[in-house]
């Protein structure tokens, strides 16, 4: 969209993926401009929400996900991907799934400590979890809050497996902690990968690490000796499929361990707001994508499917696997890896290894 056409419309927020607010589905409430017909929302300024679990950890039942646990220490993410699929959890806090979740956190201020009294249960059995399968631990504002950091004192204390995925070079911060558990073959780093273009990236998601400083992450974790990959995540069919092989590329320069993928898959609260920024960013590529991305998905722009619905399946799903399988032999990415180990989990109040598992 030129500059001219973005400043007559005001309805373009910005430095935001999502460019509308959308109705709560499970709130008898909404906002309405009178002028315009949008849902609008009451917040249009960041706003940090303090929230009390009674638990931190999440049992991950899907099979597309290699991680017993999840763990998040924040709801709602300033990056604002645009293609988010965290986006409707958003609304069971009562927010929503558009702006909403770009403009208002919920952070877990007791998370380490909520994490700590876990793994001094004795029903805990030491098994790999999963930090950011919702929202990005590494968010901006964990720079501030720190909670991140907090957790990883708390696995590193504990030696329990983690698994990370970020879109954020701030990961680097904590290297020294990083380096400890990989050390024992306790963790892997996943850096997420959507796009070479900058352009689009700073549309696609606008407050993420710039791609450069993405690889640069790569290469530090690398030469502190931490296992990190590239997921490109998600490939959008017809926008970065054609990229497949240059991320690839791009990752194997970095030093990458291993290179994966996943095709965008698009809930009905995401179709809604992905939909709204393809017309804004790209309205040229609007029916293509949205056609291609359903052809992925059986006809829908999403599957349920366990074990399905992140490769996604027909002849494009297909194609985009192919790229991916030539790219691993391609830059002789690891084909196999050793699993993390859970054999020397300890609880600190004995302050040496636990032989009970």
């Amino acid at each position: 969209m030129k500059e001219d056409q973005r400043a007559e419309n005001p309805r373009t927020h910005k430095g935001r993926g999502a460019q509308k607010e959308t109705a709560n589905r499970f709130s008898s409430r909404s906002y309405v401009d009178e002028n315009t017909g949008e849902v609008t929302s009451e917040s249009r300024n960041l706003k940090l929400v303090p929230t009390h679990p009674k638990s931190i950890l999440n049992p991950i039942k899907s099979t597309d996900v290699p991680a017993a646990w999840g763990l998040n220490p924040y709801q709602g993410c300033e990056h604002g991907c645009s293609y988010c699929y965290a986006r409707p959890t958003h609304e069971y806090w009562g927010y929503g799934a558009g702006l909403d979740f770009e403009q208002i956190v919920l952070y877990k201020p007791k998370a380490a400590e909520l994490l700590r009294e876990r793994f001094e249960q004795k029903s805990w059995k030491p098994e790999p979890v999963l930090m950011s399968g919702n929202t990005d631990c590494y968010q901006p504002i964990e720079r501030r809050l720190k909670l991140s950091r907090s957790l990883l004192e708390v696995f590193v204390e504990y030696r329990n497996p983690l698994r990370i995925i970020t879109k954020n070079a701030l990961i680097t911060r904590d290297i020294d902690l990083l380096q400890e558990m990989a050390s024992h073959r306790l963790l892997e780093v996943h850096i997420s990968i959507t796009t070479l273009n900058e352009a689009l990236r700073s549309k696609l998601e606008p407050r993420t690490s710039t791609i450069e400083r993405r690889f640069e992450a790569i290469r530090q974790l690398r030469e502190a000796g931490i296992k990190a990959s590239v997921l490109m995540a998600p490939v959008i069919p017809g926008l970065t499929d054609s990229e497949i092989l240059a991320v690839a590329k791009r990752a194997s320069d970095s030093g990458a361990n291993h290179f994966g993928y996943s095709i965008l898959r698009l809930s009905k609260g995401v179709y809604e707001i992905f939909e709204d920024w393809l017309q804004h960013s790209v309205p040229e590529r609007r029916s293509k994508v949205l056609s291609q991305v359903k052809s992925t998905h059986g006809g829908t722009s999403s599957s349920g499917e366990w074990g399905g619905r992140m490769s996604g399946r027909g002849p494009m799903a297909e194609n985009i696997r192919q790229q991916a399988e030539l790219a691993k032999k391609k830059f002789s990415f690891d084909v196999e890896s050793l699993p993390l180990r859970c054999d020397l989990f300890r609880r600190s109040a004995h302050g040496q290894l636990n032989l009970e598992f």
